[in-house]
């Protein structure tokens, strides 16, 4: 039997019992690719563009693991998926549902490095599209890094696109990236 075809898995919400074993999954990434800012002013108009840059040599893309926020999400009851299989998670998705802006706003989707490229991500996207539009959300919105390609990448197979940047957003100063989906 095809060792791909015998993965098998569930999304399903998060139990207090499954915030530990989110925050031990490997929350690093490796990246040949950035998306570079460039600012320019001339006359009075100030124009962004991102384009994509090969580096020289891969960099790791580490992301901050916030406990206190995943229990608060979990204890608010948000929406904190988990993709299980064989008693592991292999992944997690951490959505604030922003009613007052009509929005799903996903901060954190992790897939610990052994499942990934395995559609553990997509099913977990699939399901919080779902939970969004359960809630009456209009649009769907994921952040992360300029250097995080494998991430950008993600978003745009999935048809989201790019709806805005912060360059001063992360704690370590990194640009963030949002992008977005209409629900409807």
């Amino acid at each position: 039997m095809n060792a791909e075809k015998a993965f098998r898995f569930v999304v399903r919400a998060a139990e207090e019992e499954d915030l530990a074993a989110c925050l031990a999954l490997d929350h690093s990434s490796t990246s040949d690719y950035v998306w570079q800012m460039e600012v320019q002013e001339t006359q009075g108009r100030i124009s962004y563009a991102f384009h994509t840059v090969r580096l020289p040599h891969p960099t790791s893309v580490t992301c901050s693991q916030d406990a206190g926020a995943m229990l608060a999400a979990w204890q608010n009851r948000e929406c904190l998926l988990v993709a299980v299989g064989d008693g592991l998670i292999y992944g997690y998705l951490n959505m604030r549902l922003d009613r007052s802006h009509s929005l799903g706003w996903i901060s954190d989707l992790v897939v610990d490095r052994p499942w990934r490229r395995r559609r553990v991500g997509t099913a977990l996207l699939l399901q919080a599209r779902e939970t969004a539009r359960s809630h009456g959300l209009r649009r769907l919105i994921v952040e992360t890094q300029t250097k995080n390609f494998p991430a950008i990448a993600f978003c745009q197979r999935h048809g989201l696109t790019l709806c805005g940047f912060n360059d001063q957003y992360y704690p370590n100063h990194d640009i963030a990236l949002f992008f977005s989906q209409s629900l409807r």
